[in-house]
């Protein structure tokens, strides 16, 4: 099943290291069941510490026959009993019960049993793999919206991306937000009047401007950033991202995009961003970009100066003036 999507079965296995996704799935499911009855039992287990016979202690009929939910947490690491009385419950589970498996990595642990729930027809997987790259998070975003019935256009997209790059739950949560509002479809007008002040969204500003040349502009922004209280830290990460993009297709323009990690808009913006770029230039910037990158982190007294200095080097396309 979907995570999006995912519907109550006696057992469910939620595989998969992304544990925002795995935590939307069984909030759903734990949402759902109380919804069909307020009287829901919630029995939560860690699998390392399972003991020979608690499954069935605690899926057996009550007297009043609450319905029950029981999350087994850390399936990667169970004991040899929980896979022995596993192999038992999903062959004939409890009515009025649901079993979550929670399983967050690649370890064999517990696979006879994983293979087991796999063909068993009491049973569905929920996988809840890692979004990696701007071009999967970009597909999240618009099917967060899809999902809801409702639209945001490709820069409005963007936009979010720009201000949560680097945290798929804040993402999430500011698709949430947008969703309230009470817009047709969600522009980038829209994301800015919410998320204008990321710092994130800041720093892309600032790269930007220096990638278009507008030396006065990006280092006017850079310095609203810092007042407004952004953390070097980031702000670096997020101009070495960008100029990373630059380097990892700079001699090899033809490259499709998937190949190297990147949507195909974003694409075409980095071919757009290095015109009039050289490979020396490319690696001065990224020299630099260390250096900037320690002193943020504290080896210089006066990061924002270093950052200044990378920003003003960014926007001559890597040629340092004398």
């Amino acid at each position: 099943m979907d995570w999006r999507g995912v519907l109550p079965h006696p057992v469910v296995f939620v595989s998969g290291p992304e544990e925002y996704l795995a935590g939307r799935a069984i909030r759903s499911l734990r949402e759902q069941l109380r919804e069909l009855d307020s009287a829901l039992e919630i029995h939560e287990v860690d699998a390392a510490d399972y003991a020979s016979g608690q499954l069935l202690n605690i899926t057996s009929p009550s007297l009043f026959s609450e319905p029950r939910l029981v999350i087994i947490t850390g399936f990667e690491r169970c004991s040899d009993e929980l896979i022995s009385d596993g192999l038992a419950y999903i062959e004939n589970p409890t009515s009025d019960t649901t079993v979550i498996l929670r399983h967050t990595s690649s370890s064999v642990r517990g696979k006879k049993l994983v293979d087991a729930i796999r063909l068993n027809s009491n049973c569905a997987e929920v996988a809840c793999l890692p979004i990696k790259g701007d071009g999967e998070k970009l597909a999240f975003v618009q099917a967060e919206f899809a999902h809801a019935g409702r639209k945001i256009n490709q820069s409005a997209a963007k936009a979010l991306l720009d201000a949560f790059a680097d945290d798929l739950a804040e993402l999430a949560g500011a698709c949430q937000q947008l969703l309230q509002d009470s817009a047709e479809a969600i522009t980038e007008q829209i994301v800015e009047r919410y998320y204008g002040g990321r710092v994130e969204t800041n720093a892309f500003k600032v790269i930007d401007a220096a990638l278009a040349g507008q030396s006065g502009t990006a280092l006017g922004l850079l310095r609203h950033a810092i007042s407004t209280g952004a953390d070097p830290v980031p702000l670096v990460a997020a101009i070495s991202m960008k100029m990373r993009q630059l380097a990892k297709i700079y001699g090899n323009r033809n490259a499709s995009a998937a190949s190297v990690g990147m949507a195909p808009w974003q694409m075409d913006r980095a071919n757009k961003d290095l015109s009039g770029w050289t490979e020396d230039g490319l690696a001065l910037v990224i020299q630099r970009l260390a250096d900037a990158d320690a002193a943020a982190k504290g080896a210089e007294r006066d990061p924002v100066f270093t950052l200044e200095k990378l920003i003003t080097l960014i926007s001559q396309k890597g040629v340092a003036l004398s």
